[in-house]
C-alpha cells in the first residue's frame, strides 16, 4: 500500500459534513505520521476499507451483523499484504464476508470516511479504525454467501429506513449521502 497514493486519495475527498471533515483531517494526520498506516500491527490504529453495496435498483444497501462487534455494519475490514489499495480491501472483504464476487465500483473516489474505536479483544488493545468506504453496486441477480465465522446475518436494508434518527450515525450519514446521488439509468 503506497503512502503517496493513499494521501492523494484522501486529499481529493471533500465533505460538507462537519463530523466527516473532522474524520478526514484525523485520517490524513494519521497517515502522514505513521509509516505502516494500513497494517493491523500498528496498534494505535490503522486504515480499513469498507464496501457500501447498493442493490441494482439503488433502493437498498447490504448490511451484515458482525459477529465480534455485535452490530449491523457494511462489509469491510483490515487490509491484507496483497491489497494494493483500500478499494481492493473493500472489494475483497465484501467477497469474504458476503460472497459478493461481481460488484461494480461506482467511483474510485472515497464515498465516506469514519473514525471509530474498536474495543480491546484478546491481545489486541483498544485502537482506532480509520475506515475508508467505497461505493459499489451489486448486479441484479446475485447470490449472497454468509461467512459463518464473521457474520450472524446479512440483509438488504432499504436506504430510506437507514435515514431514521435512531440509525447509528455512520450508517445514517452514508444513507443520506446515497439519497443525494443523482439517480441516472447509467448508475442503476
Amino acid at each position: 500500500m503506497h503512502k503517496f497514493d493513499t494521501l492523494a486519495l484522501l486529499r481529493r475527498h471533500q465533505s460538507d459534513l462537519e463530523e466527516e471533515s473532522s474524520f478526514l483531517a484525523q485520517t490524513i494526520s494519521f497517515v502522514e505520521r505513521q509509516e505502516h498506516f494500513w497494517q493491523r500491527s500498528t496498534l494505535e490504529g490503522h486504515l480499513t476499507g469498507s464496501a457500501w453495496v447498493l442493490s441494482a435498483d439503488g433502493s437498498s444497501v447490504l448490511l451484515l451483523h458482525h459477529t465480534k462487534l455485535d452490530r449491523w455494519l457494511q462489509p469491510g475490514g483490515h487490509a491484507d499484504e496483497q491489497d494494493d489499495s483500500l478499494v481492493e480491501t473493500a472489494r475483497r472483504e465484501a467477497m469474504e464476508e458476503c460472497g459478493l464476487a461481481e460488484l461494480t465500483l461506482l467511483s474510485p473516489s472515497i464515498f465516506d470516511i469514519d473514525v471509530h474505536e474498536i474495543p480491546a479483544r484478546g491481545h489486541e488493545p483498544t485502537h482506532l479504525h480509520y475506515d475508508l468506504r467505497f461505493l459499489f453496486v451489486a448486479p441484479e441477480k446475485i447470490e449472497i454467501k454468509r461467512n459463518l465465522l464473521e457474520t450472524k446475518a446479512i440483509a438488504w436494508v432499504r436506504i430510506a429506513e437507514l435515514c431514521a434518527e435512531t440509525t447509528p450515525p455512520s450508517l445514517r450519514r452514508m444513507a443520506l449521502k446515497t439519497l443525494n446521488i443523482e439517480s441516472d439509468s447509467e448508475r442503476f
